[in-house]
């Protein structure tokens, strides 16, 4: 019997499997992709974010169907692929969802824009340093050091678009858990919008990676375990 299919779909602190680096035991269980997503790359040049390429790697390696986990900005290749295709998405995992453009309007959303849309006009002004500094605080990364250079970092920062552009403005009927740290009203805000649509709200207190601790990775694991035998019923 084949393994059941997992895909993970990163943000923009890392990517590939060094992006789940508390997932990568579930290989053991699962059969688990975990995804590049446009431009993201140690040897390709950085390319700007292409939300629909995106989705289509996503669909791309579900193949025959399987269960999508995505942390903040990877959210919207995974919810654009359920749109798409929902009889290939058996749940959803969204991990501090970047789901901007279907919170646009509301406050903790729209504050962020603003300060995004003030950071692109000054780009051209600030030295990479300084760029990535103002960027990772907006994205709530954390820098890791000796991966890339911070040129090359700092290159794909200055490329990715708002969560806001995406062309993402319905909710698919696909069973779906949001997980947030419970640090930041802007994921809190995106949390809150998707558990009024039927998802489900699970506050994890651990910063905006909570899936990286022991107990997040359990939490983590734990859906995985549910969602599949939900399909065996």
């Amino acid at each position: 019997m084949s393994k059941t299919r997992i895909v993970f779909v990163h943000g923009v602190d890392g990517f590939g499997a060094a992006a789940w680096p508390a997932q990568h035991l579930l290989a053991g269980h699962y059969d688990c992709l975990f995804l590049k997503r446009t431009g993201f790359d140690a040897i390709e040049q950085p390319k700007a974010t292409d939300f629909a390429a995106d989705a289509q790697i996503v669909l791309n390696e579900l193949g025959d169907g399987g269960h999508v986990v995505a942390h903040s900005q990877g959210a919207v290749a995974a919810m654009m692929a359920a749109v798409q295709r929902p009889d290939l998405i058996h749940s959803l995992i969204l991990i501090e969802p970047l789901l901007l453009s279907l919170t646009a309007e509301l406050p903790a959303t729209a504050a962020y824009s603003t300060h995004l849309a003030d950071l692109a006009a000054r780009s051209h002004e600030l030295s990479d340093e300084d760029y990535l500094a103002e960027f990772n605080t907006l994205m709530a990364v954390v820098p890791t050091t000796g991966v890339e250079t911070s040129a090359r970092v700092a290159a794909r920062a200055r490329l990715q678009a708002p969560s806001t552009d995406a062309p993402l403005h319905i909710i698919p009927g696909v069973p779906t858990t949001v997980i947030t740290g419970g640090w930041e009203p802007l994921y809190e805000e995106v949390a809150e919008y998707l558990n009024a649509t039927g998802a489900r709200h699970i506050v994890h207190r651990n910063g905006h990676r909570p899936h990286d601790s022991s107990d997040g990775a359990a939490l983590i694991e734990k859906l995985l375990e549910a969602a599949v035998a939900a399909r065996l019923d």
